[in-house]
């Protein structure tokens, strides 16, 4: 349970191709892929769930296997695998609180305090969409996204519109900063796995 005055659903987005992943480049599903013998969507989940009130995976493969991390699984409604905003509009679609909060599959090191600081910010700006932010700069995946704007986002995507920072920028966002980049390491490759194992 959170610690703030906001309803918020954790969405771990696993829903991606993986492509940088495989060494044919056809891609495998990045969130299954082990480090310390467990599977990186596990991490994240392990992360994500003490913060937030209850949580969903976005996945377009292997379903079954992610239900059994014990949460509901959530697929994108746009074909094609077209990103992560297909994923957060998907869970925008089904979540049954005022905010949701978006981390991708691939980040096992996100940091503890992660919804607490950006709903101090989205709180400090009466912003509609948080986004995470360190001395590398905007880290567009980790959202803090108002439940209300499914429609706003849902019309962004039919229009053609795939750039997450292209949308939530429209916005008016805040910023959340945070002092360590290596929280939001990205496992994107093999060597990536390796040197993070």
């Amino acid at each position: 349970m959170n610690a703030t005055s906001m309803t918020v659903t954790g969405v771990v987005l696993a829903g991606g191709l993986g492509r940088r992943m495989s060494a044919d480049g056809n891609g495998v599903d990045k969130g299954l892929q082990p480090l310390h013998g467990r599977p990186l969507v596990a991490h994240a989940i392990e992360r994500l769930a003490p913060q937030v009130d209850t949580l969903l995976i976005n996945a377009n493969r292997h379903l079954d296997t992610y239900r059994t991390f014990g949460w509901p699984v959530v697929s994108d409604a746009i074909a094609g695998y077209a990103g992560p905003l297909a994923g957060l509009a998907s869970a925008l679609r089904v979540a049954d609180t005022d905010w949701v909060i978006t981390v991708p599959c691939d980040s096992p090191l996100l940091p503890a305090d992660l919804l607490a600081r950006m709903a101090a910010a989205a709180r400090a700006s009466a912003a509609r969409v948080a986004v995470a932010r360190t001395i590398e700069g905007e880290q567009p995946v980790f959202l803090l996204v108002e439940r209300s704007l499914g429609d706003d986002l849902e019309t962004w995507l039919a229009d053609g519109g795939r750039r997450i920072d292209a949308w939530y920028r429209r916005l008016a966002p805040a910023y959340a900063d945070f002092p360590d980049p290596r929280a939001f390491s990205n496992i994107n490759t093999p060597a990536d796995l390796a040197a993070l194992r």
